[in-house]
């Protein structure tokens, strides 16, 4: 008896190896790029998270306040590294809940989450074994955020991916070195460099860059920022991302982790010639398409972090308006939240959030797995594109209670997205397509009219 237990343990012990090796191999089944993009390129709309002791600070510093973005408040308020170090001994956000921070990503109609693991700040968010500059150890904290963010994801089914700052101010192998003598116009100087970054480089920033990979399941995008200081060479970024896929293969990785954007447009400018996966437009979207995989990255104030005094809100009307713009010329939305130092996310955030949801409920079939519109704006809205349907996304409802469609359409049956039992009458001229669409706008901001293409 005692022999048959101890032969039902042994399988036992060797089912679970092998379920065990079967997950890792399934961890590293390498898929093509097409299938390891389709899941962002169906996604469209994500929320970034810009939050660390920066959100103490609230770009303010006495009677001086942060021109810009308060996430750089140490470089723009004159900190040296060891005034702000204080910041991150301060950490302690009670109030953080990852569960609710994810369920109000969700519940706004987002499908990815991007948190700023280590900012150029250099504080990390989670429980680093490489530098104790973290939350678990320099902060009173005590809590491993990505870790609880990654959670909260996986159960919501929301993809976790994460932000890391190639520049960091406190190392001294880094830009650390350079305080209190660094500021902004510095940074795209190329005579300020430091030997030691190639040591930084190698044995801190790839090794945290690693733990990120391996400590925290799938990782959906890593997203790079700080491409531009001089230390930081093209042979690295293609290092980096050799790197990180060998870890996780299915990873994705945006175009920052190289040399090749153009400033603030965030296309690279020799496609093919650097590694990355997609562009990082910020603070803008094309006017056009843009062949390639593209994201625009965007705030809903001014500001990436948290900052009080910054009350330049986009409109909720206006943040709908450029997603359905986003997605009209091929690309993805990722618009930031920036929560205060105490875990919250401001107000004006939440009912923006709350709008884009109660729309992306009722017209999500238009932008979710939808693609680039073919043909040109249309002056009272845009289109996009998505098995054998176009969708005329109307931002201004015709008075006159007719629709002008490009001619090019051939329509088999028209319909308001939100009444598809109520067909709609149109009629094909050589100049457009007229649809009878009712006098009042059926939804706000944007009404969506559903047009079943003939085969």
């Amino acid at each position: 008896m005692k022999t048959l237990r101890n032969m039902t343990l042994l399988v036992v012990l060797i089912m679970l190896n092998f379920g065990s090796a079967m997950a890792q191999a399934s961890f590293k089944k390498k898929l093509s790029d097409d299938d390891r993009m389709e899941w962002w390129r169906d996604a469209k709309f994500g929320m970034f998270i810009h939050w660390g002791a920066y959100s103490i600070i609230g770009g303010e510093r006495g009677s001086k306040i942060a021109g810009g973005g308060a996430e750089w408040a140490m470089d723009k308020l004159d900190y040296t590294v060891e005034e702000y170090e204080k910041y991150p001994e301060m950490f302690n956000p009670q109030l953080f809940d990852a569960d609710a921070w994810v369920k109000m990503a969700k519940d706004a109609g987002m499908k990815y989450i991007v948190i700023t693991s280590k900012h150029h700040e250099g504080f990390a968010l989670w429980d680093s074994k490489v530098s104790k500059y973290d939350v678990m150890d320099t902060a009173p904290f005590k809590r491993d955020v990505l870790k609880e963010l990654s959670e909260a994801c996986k159960k919501q089914g929301i993809k976790f991916c994460v932000y890391y700052s190639i520049v960091d101010w406190h190392h001294p192998q880094a830009q650390g070195n350079l305080y209190p003598n660094y500021n902004i116009a510095q940074h795209d100087d190329p005579s300020v460099v430091n030997p030691e970054f190639p040591k930084y480089f190698q044995n801190y920033m790839k090794p945290q860059v690693k733990e990120l990979l391996t400590n925290y399941g799938d990782i959906g995008v890593v997203w790079f920022d700080g491409d531009w200081i001089t230390d930081y060479t093209t042979e690295m970024g293609k290092e980096l991302y050799d790197f990180i896929r060998d870890i996780q293969p299915n990873t994705i990785v945006n175009n920052r982790v190289d040399k090749g954007r153009t400033g603030m447009d965030g296309m690279n400018n020799k496609p093919g010639e650097f590694a990355g996966d997609f562009g990082t437009p910020e603070q803008e979207i094309p006017d056009t398409g843009i062949d390639s995989d593209w994201e625009a990255c965007m705030t809903m104030n001014g500001t990436w972090g948290y900052k009080p005094d910054d009350n330049n809100w986009k409109s909720s009307e206006d943040l709908i308006e450029k997603l359905v713009d986003i997605v009209s010329k091929g690309g993805n939305f990722l618009l930031n939240i920036g929560p205060d130092g105490f875990g919250r996310f401001p107000a004006q955030s939440i009912r923006r959030l709350d709008a884009m949801g109660q729309w992306t409920k009722k017209n999500g079939e238009a932008i979710y797995g939808a693609s680039a519109s073919p043909y040109e704006k249309p002056k009272w809205g845009r289109y996009t594109q998505k098995d054998g349907v176009i969708y005329a996304h109307v931002f201004d409802w015709p008075k006159d209670g007719l629709l002008k469609l490009n001619k090019a359409i051939k329509f088999k049956k028209i319909t308001l997205l939100t009444d598809p039992n109520t067909e709609l009458k149109a009629l094909g001229t050589s100049r457009e397509v007229i649809v009878e669409v009712p006098m009042l706008a059926p939804d706000s901001p944007v009404s969506v009219v559903k047009i079943e293409l003939a085969k």
